[in-house]
């Protein structure tokens, strides 16, 4: 159940982040002038995205977009992190169970991406995976020097999901393949800097800033980003951030192969000043064979690929990894990193060659069944809230 507010008369402002986490729903919704506020709520479970986060979150997007009264919305995580994205022990317990929350939460991410009033995240501490997917879309992300962000799926047996192929494809050069491959941290201002978000506000000004702007009267995008502006500061990477590389990150990433990607970064590796590159490469080798080739061709296929074409394309590798139609490794890489936590998943295949393109043609063929894909619209017109999920086979199956 939501907190709804308020009269006109009154005026009535955000919630310390300890009051929150008292509260048992996993998505606090307020209604506060012409603001709309939802909190992510299961700060011990470092805000995961689960099925029920995703249905509530869908609800009340759908509720605030028809409302009239309803100018922007704010999403933000309670405690210390924003949100960490999918929630992996429940992926690894419940295996094809999960089915329909995954479709729904990419049919959240539709919306979250085409959402029709201006939204913000305020995203103070982590933001992993899918909580760069809920971060990244929203017309204003702003992130505090507290705030990093990551994609490291690959380092799992998985790939940038709910919407990341688009996400990463669009960055500056090759940054997204970086990202994706790698899984490496950005941190504040990089964040910013990278383009994931739009501003960089101090963690001190942020219940301030909540405050201002759940002041204004009106949903115009230039006044909301006025607001953010008076408490945002300017952004500069000094030259010991990764994005200080990206000449050289743009010529390695930009090779067809993991195989050839590594080949460059070695080669690179060996010139004077690039220590750098050796952390890189360890992370890479470290990662899931057959999760860096699909997200290679994920990553670089989304540059040619429209925002729909790619959350199909990756709804359709998802429920294939989970599936385990042509490896075990999403959930070799969950146990190893998040069950029994010794580090060392026993990934199948076991090394970038004996993964072969007619395994990961596989993993992207469109389903034979239409009402297996998702149904999301292809334009403006068709509606956008009501009929696809109850259309499709995975509503089907859990009845």
């Amino acid at each position: 159940m939501g907190i709804t507010s308020l009269s006109s008369t009154i005026t009535t402002f955000p919630m310390p982040s300890e009051v929150m986490k008292q509260n048992r729903e996993v998505v606090i919704a307020e209604e506060i002038g012409h603001g709309r506020v939802l909190t992510l709520n299961r700060p011990n479970n470092l805000n995961y995205v689960s099925e029920k986060v995703a249905l509530t979150l869908g609800q009340k997007l759908e509720k605030y977009e028809k409302d009239d009264n309803a100018k922007f919305v704010i999403l933000k995580g309670a405690g210390r992190t924003f949100s960490a994205g999918g929630d992996l022990e429940r992926i690894y317990d419940a295996r094809d169970s999960v089915l329909e929350g995954v479709y729904r939460i990419y049919w959240l991410f539709y919306h979250i991406h085409t959402y029709k009033k201006p939204h913000i995240a305020l995203a103070h501490g982590m933001s992993m995976g899918g909580g760069v997917g809920l971060m990244a879309p929203m017309k204003f992300s702003v992130v505090t020097e507290k705030a990093f962000c990551s994609t490291p799926e690959a380092n799992l047996g998985h790939h940038p999901d709910c919407g990341l192929s688009y996400i990463l494809s669009r960055l500056p050069g090759r940054l997204g393949e970086y990202l994706g491959l790698t899984g490496v941290k950005l941190k504040g201002k990089e964040v910013v800097a990278a383009g994931l978000a739009t501003h960089f506000v101090p963690s001190h000004k942020l219940f301030q800033l909540e405050k201002s702007l759940l002041s204004i009267n009106n949903g115009e995008e230039d006044t909301i980003r006025s607001v953010i502006d008076e408490f945002s500061t300017n952004v500069q990477i000094d030259e010991t951030s990764v994005l200080s590389k990206l000449s050289i990150i743009d010529d390695c990433f930009s090779r067809e192969t993991v195989e050839e990607i590594l080949d460059s970064l070695e080669a690179e590796a060996s010139k004077k000043g690039n220590d750098w590159i050796m952390p890189v490469l360890k992370s890479i080798k470290k990662a899931s064979p057959i999760g860096l080739k699909i997200t290679l061709r994920s990553v670089t296929k989304g540059r040619t690929q429209t925002l729909s074409e790619c959350l199909r394309k990756e709804f359709r590798i998802t429920i294939n990894t989970l599936r385990t139609l042509i490896s075990y490794d999403l959930y070799e890489g969950i146990r190893a990193a998040i069950i029994d936590k010794d580090k060392s998943p026993n990934w199948n295949p076991s090394t970038l060659d004996k993964v072969h393109d007619e395994q990961l043609d596989l993993i992207f063929k469109p389903f034979e069944k239409h009402d297996l894909e998702l149904q999301i619209p292809i334009n403006e017109e068709e509606c956008r809230w009501g009929g696809k999920y109850e259309n499709s086979g995975y509503c089907l199956r859990t009845k």
